[in-house]
């Protein structure tokens, strides 16, 4: 029996109109978002001096802790079989993540505010995403900061490590660090949301974002291997700088986990944006106006 069916053959020009269509709805929220961060920037801009002083007090609390870091490892000689390098390595990976997720998406923790003052249903009549607003609301140069010591101090702590890199690695550890950025900024968003349903939790998620840059920056085997389970299968903080530190370090972990462990951190990055992506949708469809 003939074969009936026919082919329909789409043009190319249709076709790459479909590309190009479908590259700008990807794009769209990063190319809002950029938008809306230039126009605070330029704001902020009016005011430079009280933006450079600002800039420089961030900087000198990241600085701070950094000398925190280096007196605590000079008494101890080592913590969890961590040199003051190793351990400027994990303190870095952990600013330097906690500070990029804090300068592109911690203002979701301002969410409850948002709330409360209304400016959350303005947001939801705009043609933009409203949690590309609100994670772009006063955005601003001074987050740069924590962001610019923490990887000065990594780039120390690289150099001063003992690693053969080669191209491969160099492209592993960029991941890791991507994967550890996106981690942080997916539980700003989820904890974040917590506001939609609970007033004045705003306070509970700083405990676990603020608090969780405090843990990571350090081996977090000191805690123990109860601390360390939660913080790898519970909260995933050991994916931001733990793991990644015994990536590059091509160190054993001291408290058994397993070596594999430290490959996830990709795969645990798209799950938790998934999450917080599904978390964001749910707490949206659940709001309700102050004027309801």
């Amino acid at each position: 029996m003939a074969d009936t069916r026919h082919h329909v053959e789409v043009p190319d020009g249709e076709r790459s109109g479909r590309v190009r269509h479908a590259a700008t709805t990807l794009l769209r929220p990063f190319v809002d978002y950029r938008r809306l961060a230039w126009l605070w920037v330029r704001a902020f801009a009016q005011y430079r001096l009280s933006l450079i002083l600002m800039s420089l007090a961030v900087m000198v609390s990241v600085l701070i802790q950094v000398g925190a870091v280096v007196i605590l490892f000079g008494h101890a000689g080592t913590l969890a079989g961590f040199t003051v390098m190793e351990g400027l390595l994990v303190f870095g990976l952990a600013a330097s993540a906690f500070g990029t997720a804090d300068m592109f998406a911690g203002s979701v923790e301002r969410l409850g505010n948002h709330i409360r003052s209304g400016t959350l249903d303005i947001m939801l009549i705009r043609p933009v995403s409203p949690l590309v607003q609100v994670a772009a609301d006063e955005f601003s140069p001074r987050r740069l900061g924590k962001v610019v010591p923490a990887l000065a101090v990594l780039g120390v702590a690289l150099a001063g490590v003992d690693v053969e890199w080669s191209a491969a690695e160099v492209a592993l550890l960029a991941l890791m660090m991507l994967s550890g950025t996106l981690i942080c900024a997916a539980i700003w968003v989820i904890t974040g949301c917590l506001q939609f349903f609970i007033a004045g939790a705003r306070e509970a998620a700083n405990s676990l974002t603020y608090g969780g840059q405090a843990l990571t920056e350090y081996p977090i085997a000191i805690y123990g291997q109860e601390i360390v389970r939660a913080v790898t299968y519970v909260v995933p903080l050991a994916f931001i700088s733990w793991q990644p530190a015994l990536l590059v370090l091509d160190r054993t972990d001291p408290l058994g986990m397993p070596e594999q462990l430290r490959y996830m951190g990709p795969a645990i990055a798209v799950l938790l944006c998934a999450c917080a992506a599904l978390t964001w949708r749910f707490g949206l469809r659940h709001y309700r106006s102050t004027g309801s």
